[in-house]
C-alpha cells in the first residue's frame, strides 16, 4: 500500500534549530556579560549544547518534567543553584534571543508545496505542543499540518513505538501507510521503522554510515523517493 501521509520532525528537520540556538545563545551571553567566563563564544556554545543534550535525555526518559529540564539546563550551565524563578527568568531572556533567530531551512517550503496535494502531513516532536505549535505559527506553516503531537502531552517520546503509533491513530492510518522524516538516525528513522512506519533519515550533515536506514541529504530528494515507494528500495539511493 502506498504512503498516504508524511509525519515530520521539526527541529533540525524543517526548522534550523541549531542555527537559531547558536545565534540566540551568542546574543544572550553577550547581553548577560557572560561570554568572558567561558573562554570563548565557541566554548560557551559547546557547553550549552552539551547541557541541553544531557537534560533533554533526562526529560525523554521521564526523569524530569518539561519545565524542570529547562531549569536544570540553566543551573548546570551557569554552575550555581538558582531558584526556580531565577532559572526561569534566565531561560526566558535567552529564549527572546533564540526566537529572534528562528528560520525554516530553505528547502522546507518547496517540498511542502510539492507534496501538498499528494500526501497528508502531520508533526510528531519530542518537545511540547505549546512550544512547537507556536513555532509553526510564527514560521507561517502551521496550516500545512493537520495534526501536531508532542511528547510532553503524549507522555511518551520517540523512539518509543507508542509515540509513532499515536500520530498514526490521530491520522486514522496504519503505520505502513505513514512515512516519518527526521534528522536523528536512531530516534527518528530507526524508531519509526521499528514502529512499522517508513523511516527516513534526513542527514543534512552527510554523516552517512547507516546503510540499514533510508537516507536523504536534502528535502528536495523526498518527492522522488516517495514516488518510487516499494518501501523505498535500497537505502543507498541518495548517497
Amino acid at each position: 500500500m502506498p504512503i498516504r501521509a508524511i509525519v515530520w520532525d521539526i527541529d533540525d528537520t524543517i526548522f534550523d534549530y541549531a542555527g537559531a540556538d547558536t545565534a540566540g545563545m551568542r546574543a544572550h551571553l553577550a547581553a548577560e556579560g557572560l561570554l568572558g567566563g567561558y573562554g570563548s563564544a565557541a566554548e560557551a556554545l559547546a557547553l550549552w549544547k552539551a547541557r541541553t543534550r544531557e537534560h533533554w535525555a533526562r526529560f525523554e526518559s521521564g526523569e524530569l518534567g518539561w519545565e524542570e529540564q529547562r531549569r536544570e539546563r540553566v543551573r548546570s550551565f551557569v554552575g550555581r543553584g538558582l531558584e526556580d524563578d531565577e532559572a526561569d527568568a534566565w531561560f526566558f531572556r535567552y529564549l527572546a534571543h533564540y526566537e529572534a533567530a528562528w528560520a525554516l531551512f530553505p528547502d522546507t517550503l518547496p517540498v511542502l508545496d510539492a507534496l501538498a496535494a499528494s500526501h497528508r502531513h502531520a508533526v510528531l516532536s519530542n518537545s511540547s505542543l505549546h512550544n512547537q505549535d507556536r513555532k509553526l505559527r510564527v514560521l507561517g506553516v502551521r496550516d500545512r499540518f493537520e495534526a501536531v503531537l508532542c511528547a510532553a502531552e503524549l507522555g511518551v517520546a520517540k523512539p518509543e513505538a507508542a509515540a509513532f503509533h499515536a500520530v498514526c491513530e490521530e491520522l486514522a492510518l496504519e503505520p505502513h501507510e505513514v512515512a516519518y522524516v527526521g534528522d536523528q538516525p536512531d530516534t527518528d528513522a530507526r524508531g519509526a521503522v521499528e514502529a512499522g512506519l517508513a523511516g527516513i533519515w534526513l542527514d543534512r550533515a552527510e554523516l552517512g554510515g547507516r546503510p540499514e536506514l533510508t537516507r536523504i541529504t536534502r528535502l528536495d530528494q523526498l518527492p522522488s523517493l516517495l514516488a518510487g515507494d516499494t518501501r523505498f528500495g535500497a537505502p543507498d539511493t541518495f548517497r
